[in-house]
């Protein structure tokens, strides 16, 4: 049981603890940007505000997450679609 809880513990920390910084912004149905005018770059997790923020005001947009340093978009969380 004890090794359960630990797994749990330490997979739930794997998923919170980023690092690196992200280049995030929104794009519409066709994957143009929408926020050209406004560079956004997020630490960690960080990310998840200015997402959220993004979906806020563009609640059809997709949101897409890069790493600043290698250029990759952000595996599992980048491509996330708002909802309204």
């Amino acid at each position: 049981m004890k090794k359960i809880y630990l797994y749990i513990v330490l997979l739930l920390n794997a998923c919170v603890t980023m690092s690196g910084t992200y280049h995030v912004y929104a794009v519409d149905a066709s994957g143009n940007p929408i926020n050209n005018k406004v560079q956004l770059i997020a630490e960690g997790s960080r990310i998840y505000s200015v997402r959220n923020a993004l979906c806020a005001n563009y609640p059809d947009a997709k949101i897409i997450i890069k790493n600043t340093k290698t250029g990759r978009e952000l595996e599992g969380e980048s491509g996330y679609q708002c909802r309204h």
